[in-house]
């Protein structure tokens, strides 16, 4: 694993190299399931709760006036929904190792 992070192929082979038994085309349609089957369920209003992982939520922004940092100009923007993520404990606890 470099510096720079993991992109989707790279954490395809790592599936494929700790899963006995699976091909690689395998390893990313279940990732692509996991992925999308997440999305959906956030995107619906349900929450995924992935114990020692975290847990993937749905957020409500309230509409709010912001400022244009190159005019200055007062701009409206709407009310919004976003993808939330809180890290499980485990998660944490490996992160501050």
């Amino acid at each position: 694993m470099s510096d720079s992070g993991l992109n989707k192929s790279q954490l395809v082979d790592e599936i494929y190299a700790k899963v006995d038994g699976i091909t690689k085309k395998q390893a990313g349609e279940m990732l692509d399931t996991l992925l999308d089957t997440v999305i959906a369920s956030v995107a619906d209003g349900r929450d995924v709760a992935l114990s020692g992982f975290g847990k993937f939520t749905r957020v409500e922004r309230a509409a709010r006036t912001a400022r244009n940092p190159q005019t200055g100009a007062m701009i409206s923007l709407p009310a919004a929904k976003a993808p939330g993520f809180r890290a499980g404990k485990a998660f944490k606890v490996a992160v501050n190792r």
